[in-house]
């Protein structure tokens, strides 16, 4: 699952009253300077969120809290908020293949073509893609929480219809191709 990680950007005082609390909290903290906000490795399965008090060039999803005092619960407000946006904002374009799927509307589209997928699909291609290489146990799994082994045709069946729905809007055959007894996606 993504995680979620608090940059605080040379603000000590705010750092070390969440600090204080951070075994409460839903995300990791991070307090650091320009230096080394600049040695950051950013994973792109975090989400990432930096609080300043004053604007700074180059940083995105920076959170400016120059309006204090506030209370606690408030400033935690505005960071889950932010948090939930930027949450909002990544699903909305992820890269499979030439593909962008859109998560939030459960869309893949190429050029201006759309394919409106359902919640299996979904999931199916985000596992797929994330693993490269997936056996139909794997999916059985983990996709569809079954044991893996029960006998069924469940996951070859929805890999059926989703290669004809991809061939009927986008032409492409391809999408999803078997691989050393697996699936993985072009």
């Amino acid at each position: 699952m993504h995680s979620k990680i608090l940059i605080i950007y040379e603000y000590k005082n705010l750092f070390e009253i969440l600090n204080e609390i951070a075994e409460s909290l839903n995300f990791k903290i991070l307090y650091c300077n320009k230096k080394e906000y600049d040695q950051i490795k950013f994973n792109p399965n975090n989400n990432y969120l930096t609080i300043s008090q004053k604007k700074i060039d180059g940083i995105n999803n920076l959170l400016i809290l120059d309006n204090l005092p506030l209370k606690l619960e408030k400033i935690l407000e505005i960071i889950n908020i932010n948090f939930l946006k930027n949450k909002f904002v990544n699903q909305s374009n992820i890269k499979i293949g030439k593909y962008n799927l859109d998560l939030n509307s459960r869309k893949i589209s190429f050029k201006d073509k759309n394919l409106d997928l359902t919640e299996r699909e979904t999931n199916l291609i985000i596992f797929i893609n994330d693993r490269k290489n997936v056996s139909v146990k794997d999916l059985q799994k983990n996709v569809w929480d079954y044991s893996p082994n029960l006998e069924t045709h469940t996951v070859e069946t929805h890999i059926y219809r989703l290669r004809k729905k991809m061939k009927e809007i986008f032409g492409d055959e391809d999408f999803i191709f078997n691989i050393n007894n697996g699936y993985s996606i072009n």
